[in-house]
Parts: structure tokens; sequence; C-alpha cells
């Protein structure tokens, strides 16, 4: 394992230990990518699967956000799928679609194909993560993963689903079938992430998009352990956890039981659905929290936003108050493609300034 770097001064790394920071920390999920024209140029000459293969793409492009808006972490530019790739599984990124998988994952013996991730294939990625922790200066660097969960998701159904219905019938009909792609999908996800880690990065996040999906009794069951797994093994590396879904306001409770109990800093991410007041009762004690501002209102006007950012600060503010350790000023979910960088860049100065 490598040596941490020392970032003493970094609002978000007090924010997530319960440490009291000069600023409320702020960054973005899908804060490098299409709403940035930077990144339009460079993706119009590679594919998204080519970018997140390519050390020098992957670096520039964990960059831009940090450079134009003055966030407060940075987090690896890559995808969900990258590891799956690493892992033998044929597949490809469309544009307008996501994710799209050669064979869907049905059977055991589609499941027994899925290898251990393979480090080599995803050597771009540690060296992009070398060079970024030397960039990046006093900025962390955030690693991330999909959660075993949605990625099983996108592997069963063989592709973005709304209904989830081959997934949700494998894992009720078939469940040592469930838990065997689970556990394999663990593998992996904790490979990748050791990648990362061992390469330097300062925290991580894992990522389970579709969690939001199941029932809480179907969640503990059939995810839970899985998800507490991945953050146990990487415990040891000492640095900050983050665990966010989408639609996830009943789980967060469980949620929070996944990556808390191992010392290190513990957050969970909140959509704009639930507001950080109540995420803060129902999450374990202890835990920061992220969010949890609506994509949409950055498309809505500079007063609007103005408002909606100082009532996500007030209630952020509400909810240490009520027992979370720390707030991170995010969205609750990711920048949408169409959003102005400017009102990026505003909503940032304006989150410092609170």
């Amino acid at each position: 394992m490598n040596t941490r770097r020392e970032l003493p001064e970094s609002p978000y790394l007090a924010a997530v230990a319960g440490r009291k920071p000069h600023r409320v920390p702020v960054w973005m999920m899908r804060q490098a990518g299409r709403s940035l024209p930077e990144y339009r140029a460079l993706r119009a000459k590679n594919t998204m699967m080519q970018a997140c293969f390519d050390a020098d793409l992957i670096t520039e492009i964990t960059l831009q956000p940090v450079r134009r808006h003055d966030v407060d972490a940075a987090i690896l530019f890559s995808d969900i799928v990258v590891p799956l790739r690493a892992a033998g599984i044929a597949l490809d990124i469309v544009p307008d679609v996501g994710p799209v998988i050669e064979r869907p994952v049905r059977t055991l013996a589609d499941v027994e194909a899925i290898t251990e991730l393979q480090r080599d294939q995803v050597a771009p990625v540690a060296a992009a993560v070398g060079r970024l922790t030397t960039e990046l200066a006093d900025v962390p660097l955030i690693g991330f993963a999909g959660a075993p969960f949605t990625l099983a998701s996108y592997l069963v159904e063989g592709g973005p689903s709304r209904h989830h219905e081959h997934t949700k019938a494998m894992m009720l009909g078939a469940p040592e079938l469930w838990h065997a792609l689970m556990t394999a999908l663990t593998d992996v996800t904790i490979g990748f992430l050791q990648t990362q880690l061992d390469a330097g990065v300062d925290a991580i996040q894992v990522f389970d998009s579709w969690a939001g999906t199941l029932s809480l009794a179907d969640y503990r069951t059939y995810v839970l352990p899985h998800s507490a797994r991945v953050f146990a093994a990487l415990a040891g590396y000492g640095v900050p956890m983050t665990h966010f879904g989408v639609g996830t306001a009943e789980l967060l409770g469980a949620m929070s039981e996944a990556v808390t109990g191992h010392g290190t800093p513990a957050v969970v991410g909140v959509d704009w659905r639930t507001s950080l007041t109540d995420a803060a009762a129902r999450v374990q004690p202890g835990v920061a929290l992220q969010g949890n501002l609506d994509p949409v209102v950055l498309l809505a006007g500079w007063p609007v936003v103005q408002r909606a950012v100082r009532a996500v600060v007030d209630d952020g503010r509400r909810a240490m108050d009520a027992g979370a350790v720390g707030h991170v000023f995010n969205l609750g979910h990711g920048v949408l493609p169409a959003t102005d960088p400017a009102i990026i860049t505003d909503t940032v100065a304006l989150v410092h300034e609170l």
C-alpha cells in the first residue's frame, strides 16, 4: 500500500472526518463530463471506452473541473463498467444508451466465466492516479467503483433497464445463482478499488445507482452483505469511504451500516428526494452526509440556484445539529449535460462564501 498524502488543509477531508473545515466543501458527481466544452472536445476524438483506458485522457479529464470550478475534491474519470471489461466481459458504452453487454449473464456458466480483475488491464487507471496525486497538490482525489448490485443489473439485463425484471427475477427466483454472481462482482469491485488505493487515491466512493429499485427487506437480504464486504475489505487503507445510491430514502440506514464500524471516516450520499436532516436521523451514528441539490435546479436560472444552494447548506447545518458529523455539498445525482459550466462555477463560489 502506498503512503497516503498529507492534506491538512482539505475542507473535504476535514468535513468527512468530523473536523471543522474552513469552508463548506463542495464537489459534484459527473463534474468531469459533458457539461464542459473542453471535455466534449476530447471526446469528439475518442470513444468513452478509449478515454477510460488511456492514462493521459483520464488525467486530463479528471483535472478539467478542478481547474475550471475550484471544487474541493476531484473524482477519478472512469466508468462503473471499466472493471467488468478487465474481468473478461465483452461490453461497450454506447452513446445516448449506456453500457451494453454483448452476452447477458443468466446462467451459472455465465457467472463462472467472470474472471478475477486483471490488474494489467487497468494499469492506465493506476498510472493516471499516480499522476493526479502529483498534479492535484492539496486537492484530494476520490476513487470510485460501481457497487455489486448495480453491476449485476447491467450484466443480467444486458444494459440499462427501467424495471430490472431479469435482475429481480434471478435475485428472488434463483438466490444461489444470484449470490454467486454477487460474490464474483464483489471480488471485482474490491480489486478495482484496491488498484486505485494502491496507486494513491485519497478517498473512495461506491455508486449503487440502481439500489433504489429494491425494498428494504430485499436490499438487506440480497445486496447489503455484498456491499458491506466491499467496505470491510478496504477499511485497512484508512481512507474516507462514501456509499451513494439514487432513490434510496428507505435504504439509507442499511446503506450506512455497510460503510460504518471500520474506524475510518464514513459518508452516505443523499439524493434530492430526502432532506439531509431526515437522512441524519436514518443513518448510523458517526456518519457524514453528502448532497443533495437537485441537478435540474442548475438549469433553472441563477436566482433559483441561489435560493436552493442556501437551502441545502442550511439543511446540512441542521443535519449536523441532528447528529451528522459533517456535510459535503454535492448534487443529488450527476451534473446534467445541458448545464452551463458558468453556473457550476458560480455555485461552487457561493457554497464557499456560505
